[in-house]
């Protein structure tokens, strides 16, 4: 796990690095705090304070790829010899698919990914809820997930999320150690007709993993359940939070009218594996 002086640190350079450019990076909190090592965080120190740092996430056979430099200490060419340190770990690891993250309006970001053998792949929104009057959801329930909702979940996911059924699998057993995360099966007359996830984390709820199965789409059972989930989270005095790919309009209009609110967007750029493990 990775200790408390590199959270601290992480959290610090975070802190700067978004201050700066007024961004907000997306540096799943949620996975770094559920490390079983650190293997797939690389750190540039100066003494005692954290001066570059550069973070994988594997989702099944995808591997996310995030990092940050402080500002006064850009331009030395840290976050490429990070880069480069990290490549070997995506091949020992066998991850398929590379891609890299960044917030939309960092320049800094753009400058650097100009420069890399990398294709633009598609956006995320960050959303937040605020405050709106959420209407009653009583044909729905929401009841916590077991063991035996497993083929029901990867499935689910492989359908929605357009998964592997075996990363789909891999990746729900990646997250069954996670402490601060509560995983629900929607339910309509005891059948289960979707699933949605709930991380806790300092002042947020990020709620992810959300999908309805295809034949119980458009007919307003996912609207019932995001809104049960919000009223969940309400009394934690949370920030509710979700991301949502820009191009995804059916689900960007059902966050919308529900309370959430565009925030930061995330691009994503493929880069070519063959470069990353040659």
């Amino acid at each position: 796990m990775l200790t408390t002086k590199q959270l601290k640190g992480i959290e610090q350079l975070q802190q700067q690095c978004e201050q700066y450019e007024t961004i907000e990076l997306k540096l799943n909190w949620e996975m770094l705090r559920e490390r079983k090592g650190d293997s797939l965080d690389f750190f540039m120190w100066n003494d005692d304070e954290l001066i570059a740092y550069l973070a994988l996430y594997g989702f099944g056979s995808t591997v996310e790829v995030c990092g940050m430099v402080k500002p006064q200490e850009r331009m030395n060419g840290y976050f490429t010899k990070l880069w480069h340190e990290a490549q070997q770990a995506i091949e020992d690891n066998g991850f398929k698919k590379v891609l890299f993250n960044a917030p939309g309006t960092s320049e800094s970001a753009k400058g650097w990914m100009s420069d890399q053998p990398c294709d633009y792949s598609f956006s995320e929104f960050h959303m937040h809820w605020h405050q709106k009057e959420l209407s009653k959801s009583e044909d729905i329930v929401l009841r916590e997930a077991t063991p035996e909702d497993k083929a029901f979940e990867t499935a689910l996911d492989a359908d929605a999320f357009f998964f592997s059924l075996e990363d789909a699998e891999s990746y729900y057993n990646e997250r069954l150690s996670r402490e601060r995360e509560s995983r629900y099966i929607i339910e309509v007359d005891e059948t289960p007709i979707g699933k949605i996830r709930v991380m806790r984390n300092l002042n947020e709820s990020y709620i992810s993993g959300f999908a309805v199965i295809s034949e119980c789409r458009g007919k307003g059972y996912g609207g019932k359940a995001l809104q049960s989930i919000v009223k969940q989270e309400l009394p934690t005095g949370n920030i509710i939070k979700l991301d949502v790919e820009t191009q995804n309009e059916n689900a960007l209009k059902l966050y919308e009218r529900i309370g959430f609110v565009q925030q930061e967007r995330q691009d994503y750029y493929d880069v070519p594996l063959a470069l990353v493990t040659k």
